[in-house]
């Protein structure tokens, strides 16, 4: 856990599953994504994780300058890859910064593969 707010009636901390949440599904809203991986898959085979594991696909570090963000995601097939992680990148920010009160430095958009969607 971690203090994001102290002021004079106490402090507010926060897991950092709780932000590993709320960043995976901020990175899913974004049109072009069809989903996350796990952080740490090691394997060739990539799994798409589904709405109840959607914190597996984002790792969260945190600092006195800012916290770093990476999500591991898919993209769909045809999207312009570019366009689609600078979307990525300003949605995390922006819903961290309104919904968690947390101060964002880089948020890393890790695109693990691509998948046609008909």
């Amino acid at each position: 856990m971690f203090k994001i707010l102290s002021n004079d009636l106490g402090d507010v901390y926060v897991d950092p599953e709780v932000v590993e949440t709320i960043a995976g599904m901020a990175a899913v809203s974004c049109y072009g994504l069809v989903g996350m991986v796990p952080k740490n898959f090691t394997s060739g085979i990539v799994s798409v994780l589904g709405v109840d594991s959607l914190r597996k696909g984002v790792k969260f570090q945190y600092s006195e300058e800012g916290s770093v963000i990476d999500v591991y995601v898919i993209m769909a097939y045809g999207t312009k890859i570019q366009e689609i992680a600078h979307n990525v990148m300003d949605k995390v920010i922006y819903v961290l910064n309104s919904e968690a009160g947390l101060q964002v430095a880089k948020v890393n958009v890790n695109v693990m593969g691509i998948k046609y969607v008909p």
